[in-house]
């Protein structure tokens, strides 16, 4: 083989390759692609609470505070007005169209519902650093302290209905069994035992796999919460092969609905099938609150939560807090 020939093959070969990396499409990304995101002019988003952004955050990061309190209504858990969105996003300086880096906390799924958030208002170069701010700092990368402000936009959020199930489609979704229904709750939300909407329970045919089951340990955050852990590296995702087998028993070609309670830990087991090859993967948004709340959706595994239960524990709550605030009351006195 001639000298151009072999390079002509070289080019080809380098060619095929790039694109099948691109077909592929990779959402999440390790330490080093975040580097050459930073390296090529991406916006870094970190959707952490302001505390925690100005105690240290990746340097130029944009943030507008904990994502899951200011875009989304507290009662109803679903996005505020999308003019308010819009204007929180221009305001910043982050545009969906440009390249975008989310991430937060190691593993945590409100950096999943940021990128969810960006791809749903019509971005499209979105991706997310799953290891986030844990991963960057154990790299022994710099770290930045202060706010650095970005130049506004103007940029129309457009929502994509296609990417979401509301709740009337996923009435008529669940009754055709046309889908796979996956519910990435814990096994006791899913069985009916942690009530957290008027109904427990779970969506008839579905299949309980926790979103916690795509880290190396599910158990780290009980594990840090008992104090048996120093450090949440536990959180970071399995590899490849052993995702592969944790959703083996789903069919990667089938529409596949994720839900979880209001859509936020659904995002990231939807951005993990889909890196799998899962080809139509759409999440349930109004997720459990909208189905169990829904007094004419079948529930499996029903059970009801009890108010007066619950107000007799909530009462006797607040009367202990009040003993401890007159016996503190009483000290400094």
């Amino acid at each position: 083989m001639n000298q151009s020939i072999k390079k002509l093959f070289l080019i080809s070969a380098a060619l095929i390759s790039m694109s099948a990396y691109a077909q592929k499409n990779d959402a999440i990304l390790n330490t080093a692609q975040v580097q050459q995101a930073i390296a090529r002019g991406a916006i870094i988003w970190d959707v952490r609470d302001e505390k925690s952004f100005l105690e240290g955050h990746i340097p130029g990061a944009i943030n507008i505070g904990e994502v899951g309190s200011v875009l989304r209504d507290p009662n109803k858990e679903d996005y505020i007005a999308t003019e308010k969105i819009q204007k929180i996003f221009n305001d910043a300086g982050l545009s969906i169209n440009r390249d975008i880096v989310v991430y937060g906390a190691r593993g945590n799924p409100y950096a999943y519902f940021g990128l969810y958030t960006i791809q749903y208002f019509g971005g499209k170069q979105a991706q997310i650093y799953h290891d986030g701010f844990d991963g960057w700092k154990s790299a022994g990368l710099p770290i930045q302290k202060e706010r650095q402000t970005s130049a506004p936009v103007s940029v129309t959020l457009v929502p994509q209905a296609q990417l979401v199930v509301s709740n009337e489609e996923m009435v008529k979704l669940a009754q055709s069994k046309t889908i796979q229904i996956l519910d990435v709750r814990t096994p006791d939300e899913y069985s009916g035992k942690d009530v957290r909407a008027i109904r427990g329970g779970h969506i008839p045919n579905s299949v309980n796999i926790p979103f916690e089951d795509n880290w190396q340990d599910p158990a780290t955050a009980i594990k840090l919460s008992k104090k048996q852990l120093t450090d949440n590296s536990g959180m970071s995702l399995k590899n490849e092969a052993d995702l592969k087998k944790l959703y083996a028993n789903l069919d990667p070609d089938k529409e596949t609905v994720v839900y979880c309670q209001s859509g936020v830990r659904a995002a990231e087991t939807a951005v993990v099938l889909k890196n799998l090859g899962f080809k139509k993967v759409k999440v349930y948004d109004s997720s459990w609150l909208g189905w169990g709340n829904n007094l004419k959706a079948p529930v499996a595994d029903e059970s009801f939560l009890n108010v007066g239960a619950l107000n007799a524990k909530l009462s006797a709550m607040q009367n202990k807090i009040n003993q401890l605030e007159e016996a503190l009351k009483a000290k400094s006195n």
